[in-house]
C-alpha cells in the first residue's frame, strides 16, 4: 500500500532549526520525507514519525502547528543510539472532514504496524487517538491503551466525537477491540463520580496523580501493558508545559513525563505513542514543544534498550514463582525475566474460546503484586484481568 498519498512532505526550511543540523543530531540522523528527497522506503525503519496538524475537534484552536514546533527542537537533539533507524514520513494531509483525516491516520499507523514500524505521533487534538486505535482493527488486533491525562475524556454518548470524548467513541466502537483502558495521573477534581463508577464497571485502571507520583516505578508495568500511549499536555504543571489554553497547576513534572516515556519505549509490547493539544501560541519561548521533543527522546532512548522479553510458554529465559493464596481454589503464577528482572502474572480461564486473548493472559507487573499475593491478598491487576477474561 502506498501511503504517501496521505502524507506531506517536511518542510525544512520552515523551521527554526539554528545551528541544530551536524553530526550525531537528529536532524542528520533520521531519514526525513522531503520534496527533494522524496518518500522512504518504510521497510527500512524500526520507527516512523508521523505529524498530525488537524485542531477541528478539539477546543484547544491552534494545536494543529504543533508537529512542525515540536520538530523545530528535536531535529536539534543529539542521537545516541545506532540500532534504531528512525524516520519521518511527514504530516498527515488535512482532510475536507476532520473524518478524513482520522481515515488517513488509520490506514498510515495500519500499514506501519503490518511492517512491525512503531508510530510517534505529534498531534493535533487528542480525538486522534480514536483513529490511532482505528488502525489496530485494520489488523485485527486486541489492544490495550493507556493515557497520561488529567481526565477520563469519556464526554457523553450523544456528544460527536472530539478530544473530550473520544474514549467514549473507542468503548462504543463495533466490533470492539479494546480489552483495557488504563489512566495515568487524573486529577478528581475534574472527573465526576459517574464517570469513576463507569471506569470500575469496564474493570478499566485509573490512577489518582498523587498515587502514581508517590510511587512512580509502579508506572512501569502499567505502560509495558499498553500498545497505544496516548499523552495530553494537559496532564503537565503549566509551570512547565504552558502550551495550552487552560492553566493546569498540578500534574506531572517535566522529569517525571520523560520517565514515563523511556518506560513505553522500553516495553516491547508497545506500537504507538502519541503527543498531543500541545499549542504553540500558549507556549512560552518554546518550553512546552521542546518538553515534547525531550519526550519523545526519551521514548527512542527506551526503545534503543528494548530487550525482547515478552512471556512465551515455558521459556527458559523466566523464573516461573507458584504462590497458593488461602481460601482461593486457583494458584497464582509469576513469572521473572532473566534479561530484565521485570515481573509478569499469568492469568488464565477456562472460558477462552479464542486465541486472540492469549497475549492479555500475561499482564505485567511489580515485585510489590507478588509480594501481595504472599501476604495472602489478590493482586487488583490479577483480578481485573480474570473479571475480563471469564
Amino acid at each position: 500500500m502506498d501511503i504517501s498519498t496521505y502524507l506531506e512532505p517536511v518542510s525544512i526550511e520552515k523551521l527554526r532549526l539554528s545551528n541544530s543540523t551536524g553530526r550525531y543530531r537528529l536532524a542528520e540522523a533520521i531519514t526525513i520525507y522531503t520534496e527533494d528527497l522524496g518518500f522512504p522506503d518504510i521497510e527500512q525503519y524500526n520507527v516512523a514519525i508521523i505529524g498530525v496538524g488537524d485542531d477541528r475537534a478539539t477546543l484547544n484552536k491552534g494545536c494543529d502547528n504543533a508537529p512542525d514546533s515540536v520538530r523545530s527542537w528535536f531535529y536539534g537533539l543529539f542521537a545516541h543510539w545506532n540500532n534504531v533507524n528512525i524516520v519521518d514520513v511527514g504530516n498527515i494531509k488535512k482532510g475536507h472532514r476532520v473524518d478524513d483525516t482520522y481515515f488517513a491516520l488509520k490506514e498510515v499507523v495500519s500499514e506501519l504496524l503490518k511492517n512491525n514500524v512503531v508510530s510517534l505521533i505529534i498531534g493535533g487534538g487528542q480525538d486522534l487517538t480514536y483513529a490511532n486505535y482505528l488502525a489496530y482493527e485494520n489488523i485485527g488486533r486486541i489492544i490495550n491503551i493507556a493515557a497520561v491525562d488529567p481526565l477520563f475524556d469519556l464526554g457523553h454518548d450523544e456528544h460527536e466525537l472530539n478530544s473530550n470524548s473520544y474514549l467514549s467513541h473507542i468503548i462504543l466502537h463495533q466490533p470492539n477491540f479494546l480489552f483495557n483502558y488504563t489512566n495515568i495521573g487524573y486529577q478528581t477534581y475534574f472527573v465526576d463520580q459517574d464517570s469513576l463508577v463507569l471506569m470500575k464497571n469496564l474493570y478499566f485502571d485509573t490512577n489518582r496523580l498523587g498515587n502514581v507520583k508517590a510511587d512512580m516505578e509502579e508506572v512501569e508495568p502499567m505502560v509495558r501493558d499498553a500498545d497505544i500511549l496516548s499523552i495530553d499536555i494537559g496532564s503537565i504543571k503549566h509551570s512547565e508545559a504552558p502550551a495550552m489554553d487552560k492553566a493546569m497547576p498540578n500534574g506531572f513534572t517535566g522529569e517525571e513525563m520523560c520517565r514515563i516515556c523511556r518506560y513505553a519505549g522500553m516495553s516491547d509490547k508497545l506500537t504507538s505513542i502519541g503527543f498531543y493539544e500541545l499549542n504553540p501560541s500558549f507556549d512560552d519561548n518554546g518550553a512546552s514543544a521542546h518538553l515534547y521533543a525531550q519526550m519523545m527522546w526519551y521514548f527512542l532512548d527506551g526503545f534503543s534498550n528494548r530487550r525482547d522479553d515478552f512471556p512465551a510458554n515455558d521459556s527458559k529465559n523466566y523464573v516461573k514463582f507458584k504462590v497458593q493464596i488461602e481460601n482461593f481454589e486457583e494458584e497464582l503464577t509469576f513469572l521473572k525475566s532473566k534479561k530484565t528482572d521485570r515481573w509478569w502474572m499469568i492469568v488464565s480461564s477456562k472460558d477462552i474460546v479464542s486465541q486472540k486473548y492469549k497475549r492479555h493472559q500475561y499482564v505485567p507487573c511489580s515485585y510489590d503484586d507478588y509480594q501481595t499475593a504472599l501476604n495472602h491478598e489478590l493482586p487488583d491487576r490479577w483480578w481485573k484481568v480474570q473479571q475480563k477474561l471469564m
